[in-house]
C-alpha cells in the first residue's frame, strides 16, 4: 500500500514549526507595540505607614511619562486621573522625551497641578533618548556605555512645576502642607546618572510629621538604604518600567538598575520599617516603544494608619482602568 498521500515532505514539520513561530512572534510584536503600551492602568495599594488613629490620605504616583507631542490620548489620560481627588501628587521623574514636549507634559498634568505636588527629575528629563541596539536592554547594567542625546529643557518643565506649586526635592528637605497635615519630604537628583548627592539632606527624619516620604527617579539600593537609616515611612521612585518586558510566571526580565526583579513595580517591605513603591511608568523610549505583560500605568496609594488590618502591597494589587478618555 502507497503512503505517498500522507507522508510529510522532507523537512515539512520543521518548516510549518519555523513559520508558527515566526507568525507567534510578528503577532506578540504587534500586541506589544500596538496594544499594550497604550492599555494605561491604574493601580491601587494601601501601605500601613501612618500612626494609629490616623486618617487616611492618598497619594497619586505619577512616572516615566516619556511625551511626545504627538501624545494626545496619554495626555488625556492622565488629565483625567484628577477625577481621582488625590491628597497629594508626586512624580518620580522622565516626562520628556523630546525637547518640544514641555507644553505636552503640562495638558496631560495640568489639572493635577493645582494639587499639592513633589517632584525629582530623572535622566530622560536632561537627555533625548538615542536609538541603541535592542539587546542592550538585556545586558548587565554595568556593561553598559551610557549614551546621551541632546540636552532637553528641563529647566522650563521645572519653573512650570514650581510656578504651579509643585516642590522641586533635587536634594532638598521639606514639610509640606498636605490638608492640614506635615508631610516630611526629601529627595535626590537621578542616581542613574549618579547624580544624586544624598550627604546634601543626610540625617534624621523629622518624627513629628504624619508621614516622611523619600523621593527618587531610580530606585538604587544604595539610596534606599540610606533613606531607610534615617527613618523614612515610604520611597517612590520610577525608572524600572517595571521590567517593560515581563515574562508570565517569572516577572521582569531586567530592571535597568541594581533593584532585585522582585521588586521592578509595585509596593514591597525595604529593611523594618520602610516601603518601597515603584512605579511601572506610563511610557517607553519612542526607539524602544514595546511593552509585554506590564501595561503602562499611574498608581493612586491610600495610606493607611499600621496595623489597620491593610492588604498586604506585596502582591499583585488590584488592577483597574482609570476612566475611559476620548
Amino acid at each position: 500500500m502507497s503512503t505517498l498521500g500522507n507522508a510529510n515532505p522532507p523537512g515539512g514539520t520543521a518548516k510549518r514549526f519555523a513559520v508558527g513561530t515566526i507568525a507567534l512572534g510578528a503577532a506578540t510584536l504587534g500586541y506589544a507595540v500596538g496594544i499594550e503600551r497604550r492599555r494605561w492602568t491604574l493601580r491601587t495599594a494601601e501601605l500601613p505607614v501612618l500612626a494609629p488613629g490616623t486618617r487616611p490620605f492618598t497619594i497619586l504616583h505619577v512616572s516615566d511619562l516619556h511625551m511626545l507631542p504627538g501624545h494626545q490620548a496619554k495626555q488625556r489620560w492622565v488629565a483625567a486621573l484628577d477625577e481621582l481627588n488625590p491628597d497629594l501628587v508626586v512624580n518620580t521623574g522622565d516626562n520628556l522625551s523630546h525637547r518640544t514636549a514641555v507644553p505636552s507634559v503640562l495638558r496631560a498634568l495640568g489639572p493635577l497641578l493645582d494639587r499639592p505636588g513633589l517632584f525629582v527629575f530623572g535622566s530622560n528629563d536632561y537627555y533625548a533618548p538615542k536609538p541603541k541596539n535592542p539587546a542592550r536592554y538585556l545586558m548587565p547594567r554595568g556593561k553598559k556605555k551610557r549614551i546621551h542625546g541632546t540636552q532637553l529643557p528641563w529647566r522650563d518643565l521645572r519653573a512650570a512645576f514650581v510656578e504651579h506649586g509643585w516642590v522641586d526635592l533635587t536634594h532638598v528637605r521639606r514639610t509640606v502642607d498636605v490638608g492640614g497635615r506635615a508631610v516630611f519630604a526629601a529627595g535626590v537628583d537621578d542616581p542613574h546618572l549618579h547624580r544624586d548627592r544624598y550627604s546634601d539632606i543626610a540625617g534624621p527624619a523629622d518624627t513629628t510629621a504624619a508621614v516622611r516620604l523619600g523621593v527618587t527617579h531610580s530606585p538604587e539600593p544604595r539610596v534606599l538604604d540610606t533613606f531607610a537609616t534615617d527613618g523614612y515611612d515610604l520611597v517612590l521612585a520610577g525608572h524600572t518600567h517595571g521590567g517593560q518586558l515581563r515574562i508570565p510566571g517569572y516577572g521582569a526580565i531586567i530592571t535597568n538598575c541594581e533593584l532585585d526583579r522582585s521588586r521592578a513595580r509595585g509596593a514591597s517591605r525595604w529593611g523594618a520599617r520602610m516601603w518601597l513603591h515603584v512605579s511601572a511608568g506610563l511610557g517607553t523610549s519612542p526607539y524602544a516603544p514595546a511593552r509585554f505583560a506590564c501595561p503602562p500605568e499611574a498608581s493612586l496609594l491610600t495610606l493607611v494608619p499600621r496595623g489597620s488590618g491593610a492588604s498586604d502591597p506585596r502582591k499583585p494589587a488590584p488592577r483597574k482602568a482609570a476612566k475611559p478618555v476620548r
